[in-house]
This record gives structure tokens, C-alpha cells and sequence, in this order.
């Protein structure tokens, strides 16, 4: 049996079973400025528009041998593609996105879910903003029913800030009954920027219905924020869950009229092993982590044993770090890795 003979919501669970480590893709966004997307344009139009170039960016990771590879639908709820006068366009563009990926994932030829990425509104929910949690939930509803019905294998909610965010885009997500990964962005001093800190997103994570297949971190400042964000999150857990780590490559610069990640592929590796240490099982790369990044992370990953979860000083000496944050507790834990060839 193959993994395209399983239903949709059992193949993240059956990878999972099988390898103790799975690799997710790099940055959709930034690598589709790569390929002519200008500042100010949407992604999700391209995936009507420019199809191809969608469709070459996902196999350029499924060629690095990434195991998941996420949708081009980070800002697809109406909230956002308003902002393009595209928010009648939901279904349309979300569908149209996983189509995209789906050709890809079911042409590779090593097993390859397709994650159906599910960003925040960019708007503010009350009380701070103006955002109820009913509208909230009404568009990631939308989203997620129309990436369930273009055949996602997982829904994955990622750079949140705020639990009231997270929690209406898991009770949107929850409707289509896949697996639910979630993600948070901890990029203020070692929080999120509505505050909220690896141990208390971990409080959030483990309480959360229904239950969420991995919940980790993404985005941030950095390697070594998001590798002390996933270790903190893991001492607070206290049980054996799927942890996600999915750091941003570096730090971004301007050069010459272009921004620029700093993350090398050699620093790439030395990020996913730390994050393997901290506990992390899905491990994958975000903002400026190009298909070469993926192949790095790919070959550090490969027979690598977990490790003991690494100390803040170990994680400053080898990534950096920008901010002091409290000493991680625990020895670490041991865990058996075995990477599929």
C-alpha cells in the first residue's frame, strides 16, 4: 500500500508511525519573489495566474526531498485577499492552490503530504482590535472547507500571535475533520508579539480540541529563537507529542535593493540538528529557505539520533541568540531517529 491508497486525514499519522523525523518545505512567499512575484502582489492570484511557476517551486522542494510540502495559500482567507479585491475568490484560489501541489506531491517519487497553509487574517482580535472571534471563525471556516475539498492531507495553521487567533482557526480547521498542525511565531524577545511564551502556547497546544496532530513554531528571528522556542515548548509538553520547528533562514537584510536571509546551508544543518535535539519531529524551513536549504537540512537529518535538548548557552554558541530568556529545565530525553532513505 502506498501512501496515496490511505485517506487523506490518516497519511500524516502513517508517516509519522513510520519515520521518526519528517522534513517540511522551505518558504513559499520567498521563493516566489524568486520566480517575478513583485512587493504588494498576492501569491494566491499566481495560482490562477501562474500556475506553472507555483507548481515549479513545489517540485524544486519535493526534488530536495521534502516530505511535506505546504500550499500557496498563507493569506488565503477573505480577510486578506480583500486586500487584493479577491475576497469572493476564496474557493477559487484555495482550491486551485492545492490542486497545484497535489500534482506534485502525487507525481514524486518518494511519499509527499501536501499541508494546506492557513496564515493569520492580519488583523487584530478584540479586545485589542476590532476582529470577533465569530467573524474569525467564519473565514478560516471558508478556508479550510475549501482546502479540505481540493484534497489537502493536513491543515496547517502557522505564524500566529495570539491563543483567540489560534483557537478560531482551529475551530474553522477542526469542521473538515484532518489532522490540525498549528504554529506560532515567537519573535518578541522570546514571545509572541500579543506576548504569549513557548510555555504557555505549549499550555494552549495540549489543551486544544480536537486534539492537534503537531504544534510547534515557525517564523521568528532567527535559528536560534526558534530552536530555544521549540526546547521551551517541549520542557513545558511533558508528554510525548509532534513537535514542529520551521525557523526562518537567518536574518533578513537589504542588499542592493533586495532583501536577503543570512542562513548558509551549512548553518541550515546545524539548525536542524539543534532542533531535532529540542524535540522537534517535523522539521522544515521558512521566510528565505530556498530548495538548496531544504537539501541541507535533508542531509544533516539523515541517521541523526536525537541528542540531549541543548541548553540556551548551546543554542547562543552555535545559532545565536538576540534575546536572554529563562534557563531550560530537564537533562533532555533520548529518542530512538530513524530517517526513511
Amino acid at each position: 500500500m502506498t501512501i496515496i491508497d490511505l485517506p487523506h486525514d490518516q497519511r500524516l499519522g502513517h508517516l509519522l508511525s513510520e519515520c521518526d523525523v519528517l522534513v517540511a518545505d522551505g518558504a513559499v512567499g520567498t521563493n516566489l519573489f524568486a520566480l517575478g512575484l513583485e512587493t504588494g502582489d498576492s501569491p494566491e492570484l499566481w495560482n490562477v495566474d501562474h500556475p506553472d511557476r507555483v507548481i515549479r517551486h513545489h517540485q524544486a522542494m519535493v526534488d530536495a526531498r521534502a516530505d511535506i510540502i505546504l500550499t500557496n495559500t498563507f493569506g488565503g482567507t477573505r480577510n486578506r485577499l480583500k486586500l487584493h479585491k479577491s475576497d469572493d475568490r476564496v474557493a477559487e484560489l484555495n482550491t486551485a492552490a492545492v490542486r497545484l501541489a497535489r500534482q506534485v506531491a502525487d507525481g514524486a517519487d518518494h511519499p509527499v503530504l501536501v499541508a494546506g497553509s492557513m496564515g493569520p487574517t492580519g488583523e487584530i482580535m478584540e479586545p485589542a482590535g476590532t476582529l470577533t472571534p465569530e467573524a474569525a471563525i467564519s473565514a478560516f471556516t471558508e478556508q479550510a472547507a475549501a482546502l479540505a475539498a481540493g484534497g489537502v492531507d493536513v491543515l496547517w495553521i502557522e505564524t500566529i500571535s495570539c491563543e483567540e487567533e489560534a483557537a478560531a482557526a482551529i475551530d474553522g480547521a477542526a469542521r473538515t475533520g484532518l489532522p490540525i498542525v498549528c504554529t506560532m511565531t515567537f519573535d518578541t524577545n522570546g514571545r509572541t508579539m500579543m506576548g504569549v511564551t513557548p510555555e504557555a502556547a505549549a499550555v494552549f497546544y495540549t489543551s486544544a480540541w480536537p486534539e492537534l496532530a503537531a504544534f510547534g513554531a515557525n517564523c521568528g528571528n532567527g535559528f536560534g529563537e526558534l530552536v530555544a522556542a521549540v526546547a521551551g515548548i517541549d520542557v513545558a509538553c511533558d508528554s510525548d507529542r509532534v513537535l514542529v520547528a520551521k525557523a526562518n533562514c537567518g536574518i533578513p537584510e537589504y542588499v542592493d535593493g533586495d532583501i536577503r536571509y543570512t542562513g548558509t546551508p551549512e548553518m541550515m544543518k546545524s539548525y536542524a540538528r539543534l532542533a531535532r535535539d529540542a524535540g522537534a519531529r517535523i522539521i522544515g524551513g521558512c521566510c528565505g529557505s530556498t530548495p538548496a536549504h531544504i537539501a541541507a537540512l535533508v542531509e544533516a537529518l539523515d541517521g541523526y539520533p536525537r541528542g540531549e535538548r541543548p541548553t540556551l548557552e548551546a543554542i547562543d554558541a552555535t545559532l545565536g541568540l538576540s534575546w536572554a530568556a529563562p534557563r531550560l529545565d530537564g537533562e533532555g530525553r533520548q529518542r530512538r531517529s530513524r530517517r526513511r532513505a
